[in-house]
């Protein structure tokens, strides 16, 4: 019997492999592994998320006009400049769509977020994989890796899985060494729990046509459940970027609980900070440990593991803690609430560094 032909490229994607859930024996369950936020909702979203689910029926408004206006007022930008999806991998596949060609390149930093091969897959670009160093970006030799294929650029800072950042002069001086039709974007998932004042903000877009900036509604806001992702760039990316999006893509509720979240902004950043200081704690016990632990700006910590990657997983998956590990490089680890990274110190010891 025939099957039907699917494309060649899907026979060598891995799939992509979300954070997971394990249970120890005891039936403790400490989800590490995903970067979300320790915290529900609060009531004044939670009020609005019910009020928008009594209108569910209706189809959202597709252009997320609300929100949009938000968002825009939030960061004292124009309208225009803003783009909404399902969340910041979904606004990253527009992206991926809307510069990609046959032969066209894109160039990030590896390892980073693992969803970009996939999305340069899909789009039918050619990856450029730049090596970290000290795991950071190497913005050097991604300006050296930039040929007349490329069309698009991404950083991640701070870097996901590695949590590192790239600092204001050093991210001006690799943007200025990029050509003006190379889209740059500033992967921003984690800016809010950022405290080093020489990490440059993404909106520094505002001088430079070429860039644009990539966040979400899903770590500190705490709405990973809702899919909530924007991009804010100038009007011609921004207006590419709506065309490549799915219709009605973010619905009703999310968009209802993102102007929620906006509003109660204050106290949402509240609890980012109680976050902060929980990723310096875990990180100095680890170091203390006799971990080597690089400096982290985001909601995680990252362990070069080697070879021992999997067998620390499953180690940690025995007390109930679930971490990232990514093959044979190292875990990621989540910050959760201050019992959930007790526990996981304790594994972390008695594991050994």
């Amino acid at each position: 019997m025939s099957t039907p032909r699917f494309r060649a490229v899907l026979d060598t994607m891995p799939p992509y492999k979300p954070g997971k859930a394990v249970v120890a024996p005891d039936g403790r369950s400490f989800k590490l592994s995903s970067n979300e936020s320790p915290f529900g909702p609060l009531p004044s979203v939670r009020e609005a998320i019910a009020e928008a689910a009594a209108r569910i029926h209706r189809y959202p408004d597709p252009g997320a006009t609300a929100l949009t206006e938000a968002l825009a007022e939030r960061f004292a930008v124009p309208q225009e400049h803003v783009a909404l999806g399902g969340g910041s991998v979904a606004v990253a596949q527009q992206i991926f769509e809307t510069v990609a060609e046959p032969g066209a390149e894109a160039i990030y930093a590896w390892r980073s977020f693992e969803a970009y091969p996939m999305l340069a897959d899909l789009a039918g670009m050619t990856s450029v994989q730049v090596p970290l160093t000290d795991e950071t970006h190497d913005l050097d030799a991604m300006a050296a890796a930039i040929t007349d294929a490329t069309r698009l650029i991404f950083v991640c800072n701070p870097n996901n899985p590695t949590g590192t950042v790239n600092r204001s002069a050093e991210l001006a001086e690799f943007l200025d060494r990029v050509p003006g039709d190379v889209l740059v974007i500033i992967d921003e998932a984690y800016c809010e729990y950022v405290r080093d004042e020489d990490v440059p903000d993404g909106l520094l877009y505002r001088d430079r046509p070429n860039v644009a900036v990539l966040r979400t509604f899903s770590k500190a806001y705490g709405l990973a459940g809702l899919r909530v992702g924007y991009l804010i760039g100038h009007e011609p990316v921004a207006a590419a970027v709506r065309k490549t999006a799915v219709p009605f893509a973010v619905n009703a509720i999310a968009q209802a609980a993102a102007i929620a979240s906006l509003r109660a902004e204050d106290e949402l950043l509240e609890r980012v900070e109680t976050v902060v200081k929980e990723r310096d704690r875990v990180r100095e016990a680890l170091i203390a440990q006799g971990w080597t632990i690089p400096p982290t700006e985001a909601n995680f910590v990252w362990m070069r593991l080697g070879d021992r990657t999997p067998e620390f997983a499953e180690f940690c998956a025995g007390y109930g803690v679930a971490v990232r590990p990514f093959g044979t490089e190292g875990a990621r680890v989540s910050i959760g609430d201050q019992g959930a990274n007790d526990v996981f110190l304790a594994a972390a010891e008695a594991f050994g560094a």
